[in-house]
């Protein structure tokens, strides 16, 4: 599918842009951001809107999903792709197989007693072992894991369906921008908002343009009477704070009782992984950790540190 060359902004030369594409992530950002566009209240229409399934959403989100994709609520397009199921290669990695990281949290204890080796810098700067030395106390560690998932669950596939509706597929990257990517990202999470690093695309943020916070969509979604979207992250997502968990606890128990097991199948046995491996950001068993509102206060949002922006929205 290619969009039709549209005159640029000195009024004579055509745009370049053969391709308008938006991220569907199908919870109240581009939501708002893809119904804003049927109302034509954000343009030029997008050609289409792609959705990245890492096969461990929410129920309520592929119900969602199933509702925008209805006839007369979008009038582009509904592309969805995957790169397999997230779950599914988290219960292998348990195994000892490859997998994509997620931003799950480790916690290493070291015993007292334990023999260290103690570091120095030799005449040339490197930094060589000199010696050991004994713990006088247990210590415990608690740190995070890399995160892969976004990358290989989300932006790849949805970096292989542009290029092919783009025409791009098997071919070389042109120099300039022919394909423009809409992202829903508000301004309260401005953070996420990174530029494209290809120069074959732009990443355009129509939210921020229009200066709207999530706070703004979902009251852009109510004066318009459609129904307010759940929150898009997989089931498990290590950057859910209290609330959510405590959410899914009380109100989607399948869902709760999932992340529980793939809590405790993970703990260890993954591969390059020192230490016990957990959801919760406590570092104990998702069913044991502290979900009060208590324990809420100074707790870090971690969203920001999402990579490209591309969950939650």
């Amino acid at each position: 599918m290619f969009h039709a060359q549209v005159v640029g902004g000195n009024g004579h030369e055509p745009s370049p842009i053969r391709l308008r594409a938006l991220s569907l992530g199908a919870g109240v950002q581009s939501t708002t951001m893809a119904l804003m566009a049927a109302h034509e209240e954000i343009g030029p229409m997008p050609d289409c809107a792609i959705f990245a399934d890492t096969g461990w959403e929410p129920k309520a989100v592929y119900d969602h999903l199933d509702w925008l994709m209805s006839p007369n609520v979008l009038p582009f397009p509904v592309h969805i792709v995957s790169a397999g199921n997230i779950r599914e290669q988290l219960a292998a990695a348990a195994d000892g197989h490859r997998w994509a990281s997620i931003p799950a949290f480790t916690k290493t204890v070291t015993p007292a007693g334990t023999e260290m080796e103690v570091f120095d810098e030799d005449d040339n700067g490197e930094t060589i072992a000199i010696g050991t030395r004994r713990t006088r106390k247990e210590t415990v560690s608690i740190g995070m894991i890399r995160r892969q998932c976004t990358t290989e669950f989300k932006i790849v596939p949805i970096v292989r369906k542009v290029r092919e509706l783009a025409g791009l597929t098997r071919k070389r990257s042109p120099a300039f921008p022919v394909v423009e990517q809409w992202i829903g990202i508000s301004t309260d999470e401005i953070i996420r908002a990174k530029p494209s690093f290809e120069a074959w695309q732009i990443k355009r943020f129509p939210l921020l343009e229009k200066r709207m916070s999530r706070a703004d969509c979902l009251a852009w979604l109510a004066r318009h009477n459609y129904p307010t979207p759940p929150k898009s992250a997989c089931i498990g997502c290590p950057f859910h704070d209290n609330a959510r968990w405590r959410h899914m606890r009380d109100h989607d128990p399948d869902a709760w009782l999932d992340a529980v097991e793939v809590d405790r199948s993970i703990r260890t046995g993954l591969r390059g992984i020192r230490g016990e491996v957990f959801l919760h950001r406590s570092a104990v068993p998702l069913d044991e950790a502290d979900l009060s509102t208590l324990a809420d206060h100074g707790q870090l949002d971690l969203w920001g540190n999402e990579c490209e922006g591309m969950c939650g929205v």
